[in-house]
């Protein structure tokens, strides 16, 4: 009787990921993350019968495949003292470009976590658990990525994450171009097992607390039957700018030699919680959004309130005010986060070939983000009428109120009364049209954010066995649904800003008197739920042919049909608030593929392997995607392996869905003569502010294709060390891209004399280009070209990227006797390259901070690395791991128009007096420091220290304004410090 096949995925035998080449090491001797260990060291793996690999369909024993792979075990993540999927998957050293961290928190997937292998993007890495598909985050990332939230998949489970870094669409289909992460959970457990831990940061904040319980009974082995149940529990607390200091509170870093770039304290004309007026006249005097446009009527701006200021004052030419920083105030590096989540699974085996399961699971993640308070002049929503601006020509404060706020400045109005917020108002009582109060403010007294739920449904079913002279056989089922609702806070609702000023009914000069009603009135919550959900089946078979000098021959074929659709509903569909976003997407469809794989081991150092699979969507298009792997071993201590493979990346719902759009915001800085237009830096009006990109979503796209090979080494001259290194090299084409042309874009419209001719050269960059929103002027030089504040741009398929590198790493284990052993695993990624070819000219990224327009803008580090080391000495363990970045490059040429792109510090994005200064973002080091104690057979306790050397975040001007001189992808334990942790786990 044959072996019953009893899983799909198992523990891999001979470690893909162990590599390192002598000079790498060298080079770059402080690499540090959760590096894969060898699994050459496990005899237990290789004792058994065959398992199956990530991106393979075909049972095998020996699991050094062709590709590429990193394993990540349970056991080296304990060491590391990591506890959610999210910060494990991220850890890989391929992980690059792209990447989003739950500490990104003002992009469009706020909340959420991804994985970006190989810097292609979130939606050019495929995230499986067991092997099937899960469905995607209902926000897509800058509005268009789609992904899998790491935070909704349970960490107590995981048996061991496999990371193919290769092509994988010839077995997974779509969206497997940089390569394919593969969350294997445990298939059974017996008896009780948990945890718990706690900790906090050394400053006192940051806390943490988690706990897990597994539940189990039934003997496979014995009884043919195995039901287990699991609960866990995360929370993190929150973390404040300003409970960190400079220079992660302020914009401001003139007293390092940087620019001043907080308006709080250097300008009236700037929204804070202290409200500046100048008197202007009011066109329509129903309507407070109808002020005049230029200088005020007054040489002085007046603050409302000035005796309350209790962060000092500032006076300057055009009045004084109150000293504030904004970021300071508000923003916030940690959000509160709150998860749990049940699973369960059953397993039997239906008789002495067949098998089958029942898997369930149910999580929720709760992110709670703190927001910049509301400012009341804004821009109109996208898409919204201009009129509804609050921005240009500018809100203003009327001379009367009244109780309807209608007609106001009519005498026998009900309720009619002189405007106590206007400080004009009294003296042009009988002429009202030139008393208005133009008005800059920040309602700092009605708290802004965010709270997103996100619940996520998954239940998968299957069965596999063996029959006949070597068949297996293989069908498994999927459904999984993704429930997200958005509360967003503090955001005003136009229709009721108006009727409050209109009536006097909000108290601008004192806030704090305002009730809870008038502050609910004016920013009522804001509730909006999307979903995405996906179901399907696989069915697959395999076949020993013949025996070759090798091995077998085995082939497998398959097809799969999945159904995927999305809601991501306008959270502005009425266009009634200010600055909430209007992005929404919409689409489903069906996806039919058929699939093989044939392993012909021709020779004992020769194994050729070969795949491809066929997809068609029901939007009409359809890929062939093939694949191409050799291994050749001459001696048993060296092997050479190599890979060709094509792959594609269909278009998302939310670009290719016609009732798809979104405007995203990217980091601005005016060019030089639009500063000195406009009096020079110092003018706020010149700074740098975030720039829209409106998009509407294009059914005519098609997919992405890649191309992709690998070519590397195994050498494992004795059983304690093993070396590999794998150069890889992916060519994506046919980009999918939103405005690839903004950089021209931009350049035309401030290259422009006047505001019509700013407009007309925007259009003629090409189709689909326009200007939608500009500024309103500026109040300083009313006569100088206005801010332009979004830019309609196309997605169209265009260009082509190439970004190649070499994955080292190394595995050393020394036992000195039975009870002490050392292991030391080290894994590093050094990218050669990442080259975007555009119509005129070469975009390169590697060692910078493009693409500056991806996610949160944090760069493509052309070093990234860990390095764990563990002594283990009878029931105690110390473990190290050290975490590397390199430096960064502060510019980005997909900011610059071309042709003449270059990564100069003459072109960088942070533009202080002296460019050199700032030009680079030093490299980054953090090192985990955890100790583990077994006491007898059941409880073992630890204490994990992070970042136990306190490492400081380097100082990185040229980031995002909503994450001020830090990179959050890449320095987040540098934001938040030395942390403690304690805890302790169980099994009876």
């Amino acid at each position: 009787m044959k072996p019953v096949r009893r899983t799909r995925f198992s523990a891999l035998s001979r470690g893909a990921a162990p590599l390192a080449l002598a000079f790498a090491l060298m080079a770059s001797p402080a690499f540090a993350q959760t590096a894969a260990p060898d699994s050459a060291q496990d005899p237990a793996v290789e004792e058994e019968a065959g398992i199956v690999v990530t991106g393979s369909l075909l049972r095998r024993t020996d699991t050094e495949t062709p590709s590429p792979v990193t394993v990540l075990t349970a056991e080296s993540l304990d060491n590391a003292g990591i506890t959610t999927m999210a910060e494990a998957i991220r850890s890989i050293s391929a992980d690059s470009a792209g990447s989003i961290g739950t500490g990104f928190q003002t992009g469009f997937s706020a909340g959420g976590s991804a994985v970006s292998l190989r810097g292609l993007g979130v939606s050019s890495t495929l995230v499986l658990v067991d092997g099937l598909r899960s469905t995607n985050f209902p926000i897509n990332d800058d509005g268009h990525n789609a992904y899998v939230d790491l935070n909704s998949i349970p960490f107590s489970l995981v048996d061991r994450v496999e990371v193919l870094k290769d092509g994988a669409s010839s077995t997974y289909g779509a969206d497997a171009i940089g390569g394919v992460v593969n969350l294997i959970l445990k298939k059974q457990f017996t008896g009780v097992a948990g945890s718990f831990a706690g900790g906090v940061a050394e400053r006192g904040d940051a806390s943490h607390l988690r706990g897990d319980l597994t539940v189990g009974i039934g003997d496979y082995d014995q009884a043919g039957w195995n039901v287990y149940l699991n609960g866990e529990y995360q929370r993190d607390g929150r973390v404040l700018s300003t409970d960190r200091g400079f220079p992660y509170n302020t914009q401001d870093l003139s007293s390092i030699g940087g620019l001043d770039n907080n308006t709080g304290d250097q300008s009236l004309t700037i929204n804070t919680p202290t409200a500046y007026v100048g008197r202007v006249r009011q066109n329509d005097l129903n309507n407070p959004l109808s002020g005049a446009t230029g200088t005020p009527l007054t040489a002085q701006y007046t603050a409302l309130g000035l005796a309350n200021c209790s962060r000092g004052t500032y006076t300057i030419a055009t009045g004084t005010g109150c000293k504030y920083d904004l970021t300071d105030l508000y923003r916030q590096l940690q959000p509160l986060q709150e998860r749990y989540s049940v699973n369960g699974r059953a397993s039997v085996r239906l008789s002495d070939s067949i098998e089958g399961y029942v898997t369930g699971s149910f999580s929720r993640s709760d992110v709670s983000i703190q927001g910049l308070a509301s400012a009341i002049r804004n821009t109109q929503p996208f898409g919204a009428a201009p009129g509804l601006a609050s921005s240009n020509p500018g809100i203003v404060l009327p001379v009367y109120i009244c109780t309807s706020g209608v007609n106001c400045a009519v005498a026998g109005a009900p309720g009619r009364a002189l405007n106590p917020n206007n400080p004009y108002a009294s003296a042009f009582a009988a002429d009202p049209a030139n008393g208005a109060a133009r008005i800059y403010y920040l309602f700092a007294d009605i708290p802004a954010g965010s709270d997103r739920r996100n619940d996520v449904y998954r239940f998968t079913a299957g069965l596999n066995g063996s029959f006949g002279d070597d068949w297996g056989w293989r069908v498994e089922g999927v459904y999984a649904r993704d429930e997200l609702q958005i509360t967003q806070h503090g955001l005003l609702n136009i229709a009721a800003l108006r009727t409050a000023i209109n009536t006097g009914s909000y108290n601008f000069v004192n806030p704090t008197t305002n009730s809870a009603a008038t502050r609910a009135a004016l920013a009522p919550d804001k509730v909006t739920p999307s979903f995405s959900q996906m179901y399907g089946g696989d069915i697959s078979v395999t076949k020993s042919l013949v025996d070759l000098p090798g091995g077998p021959l085995q082939i497998a074929i398959g097809g799969q049909v999945r159904h995927e659709e999305l809601e991501n509903n306008n959270q502005n569909a009425l266009l009634d608030t200010y600055g909430l976003t209007t992005a929404s997407a919409f689409g489903e469809h069906t996806v039919s593929a058929a699939y093989f794989e044939i392993d012909a081991p021709i020779h004992r150092m020769l194994d050729l392997n070969v795949s491809g699979r066929y997809d068609h969507y029901s939007e009409g298009f359809s890929h062939f995607s093939p694949k191409v792997g050799v291994k050749f071993t001459p001696v048993r201590e060296l092997a050479l392996r190599g890979t060709y493979s094509q792959g594609f990346r269909a278009p998302t719902f939310a670009e290719s869905g016609p009732l798809s759009q979104y405007a995203g915001f990217v980091t601005t800085t005016p060019p030089a003569a639009f500063q000195a237009a406009h009096g020079g830096t110092t003018n706020p009006y010149s700074q740098a502010y975030s720039l829209g990109r409106g998009v509407a979503g294009n059914p005519a796209l098609e997919p992405e294709t890649s191309r992709s090979f690998t070519a590397g080494a195994i050498f494992q001259p004795v059983r304690w060390l093993s070396l590999t290194a794998d150069y890889y090299n992916v060519k994506k084409s046919n980009l999918i891209i939103a405005g690839p042309e903004i950089g021209k874009a931009t350049a035309a419209y401030y290259g422009a004399a006047n505001l019509a001719a700013a407009q007309a050269a925007v259009a003629a960059v090409g189709p689909g280009y326009s200007v939608n929103t500009v500024d309103g002027v500026d109040p300083l030089f009313p006569a100088a070209l206005p801010r332009v504040l979004i830019i309609n741009v196309p997605y169209v398929n265009a260009n082509y990227a190439i970004t190649s590198g070499i994955d080292v790493a190394a595995t050393l284990t020394v036992p000195f006797s039975d009870d002490v052993k050392f292991t030391s695993r080290i894994e590093a990624t050094h990218t050669f390259n990442y080259d975007v070819h555009v119509a005129n000219g070469v975009q390169k990224y590697a060692g910078t901070l493009g693409p500056y327009d991806l996610s949160s803008g944090n760069g493509t580090p052309n070093w990234r690395g860990n390095w764990q080391n563990t002594l283990s000495f009878g029931d105690y363990s110390l473990s190290l791991t050290s975490y590397y970045v390199g430096r960064i490059k502060e510019v980005s040429t997909d900011q610059q128009a071309g042709p003449a792109y270059t990564t100069d510090c003459s072109a960088s994005l942070y533009r202080s007096t002296d460019l050199n200064q700032f030009c680079y973002v030093n490299s980054f080091i953090s090192n985990d420091l955890n100790f583990t104690a077994r006491v007898g057979d059941d409880f073992t306790f630890y204490l994990n220290v992070k970042n136990a050397l306190d490492a400081r975040a380097p100082i990185a001007p040229a980031a995002y304004a909503s994450a001020p001189n830090f990179l959050t992808t890449w320095h987040y334990s540098g934001l938040i410090g030395r942390q403690f942790r304690a805890g302790a786990s169980f099994r009876f």
